[in-house]
């Protein structure tokens, strides 16, 4: 089993590769696009503000990429601002073009401090995959801006509070994506990796 991390110039790569390669699974770190597409899984990794992280996807075709991954039924997992590119839009630094995976926009969050750094429990979808076995756990956020309104889709969606209620994680069909960052999570977001890798 082959999983591809998704190098588009988002930094953050490094502790990223590391957990996924604690699963016991081949992970590559790759810009080439038959190599992200073929593989078993692949992960969007996303760190900085939302347009700069969807002109390094474009550069190298990754939206498009994710498409064709959900057009073959191929897993697909996005993390922190790679769960943000996913949406319609983001209003960080004006409005911006999102890959449109989920119709919904990215907005600043209201609470009174920001970036939101920390540990924060989710409330798991019932009937989660992601969160089997880490209900209650604790995961680590940091950012400022989330997606606040629930989706009008089936999606499986989790949610945490921050001063308001914003969406912690997405399960839809081969589509999957946490606001938090799991590689950085300890041994929760550890087991939620290999939760993840177990539905390849």
């Amino acid at each position: 089993m082959a999983i591809a991390i998704l190098d588009y110039g988002s930094g953050n790569l490094r502790s990223a590769l590391r957990a996924f390669e604690q699963s016991g699974s081949e992970v590559l770190l790759t810009s080439d696009y038959q190599i992200a597409v073929e593989a078993d899984g692949l992960v969007v990794p996303g760190v900085g503000a939302f347009a700069a992280c969807m002109q390094g996807l474009k550069s190298v075709k990754g939206d498009e990429l994710v498409r064709e991954r959900m057009a073959r039924s191929r897993p697909t997992l996005g993390i922190c601002v790679g769960m943000q590119i996913l949406f319609a839009q983001g209003v960080e630094h004006g409005s911006h073009e999102g890959v449109g995976i989920w119709p919904n926009t990215v907005e600043k969050l209201t609470a009174r401090v920001l970036p939101h750094m920390g540990w924060n429990s989710v409330d798991a979808a019932a009937g989660s995959e992601l969160f089997k076995g880490v209900e209650g756990e604790s995961f680590y956020f940091v950012h400022s801006y989330g997606v606040t309104e629930p989706l009008a889709t089936t999606a499986l969606q989790s949610w945490t509070d921050y001063e308001g209620r914003f969406l912690a994680a997405i399960e839809d069909g081969v589509i999957s994506a946490t606001q938090f960052h799991p590689e950085k999570s300890g041994s929760a977001g550890l087991h939620l990796i290999k939760n993840w890798i177990a539905t390849l």
